[in-house]
């Protein structure tokens, strides 16, 4: 999540909303909020009911949640989905951006 709040500015830019569901109770993922000064949408899923909506993967002996990212567009459709195969694997806010730039041309 740090990761894209360095770039949160580019992603605003493109007008695109950072939505980030995550699997700790309210407490704990608003105190991470706060302490990381995020700023930008988080949801927690402690019962993992998102999670089983997107397929998101679980795997207890990597940690729990695998990363995932999403890219919806305004009509709510998923234009992209990476299902990370480890906590290392996940986009870099480069090719996040550059997908958005590729949707906003496609509009």
């Amino acid at each position: 999540m740090a990761q894209l709040r360095q770039d949160y500015d580019q992603f605003v830019a493109r007008d695109a909303e950072i939505f980030v569901i995550g699997p700790e109770d309210r407490n704990a993922f608003a105190r991470y909020f706060a302490d990381n000064q995020l700023p930008f949408v988080g949801l927690p899923d402690p019962d993992h009911r998102v999670l089983k909506l997107y397929g998101q993967e679980v795997n207890l002996f990597k940690l729990g949640r695998m990363p995932a990212q999403v890219l919806v567009d305004r009509q709510g459709i998923a234009r992209y989905v990476h299902y990370g195969h480890s906590m290392q694997d996940i986009p870099s806010n480069a090719e996040l951006l550059a997908l958005l730039d590729e949707l906003a041309e496609k509009v």
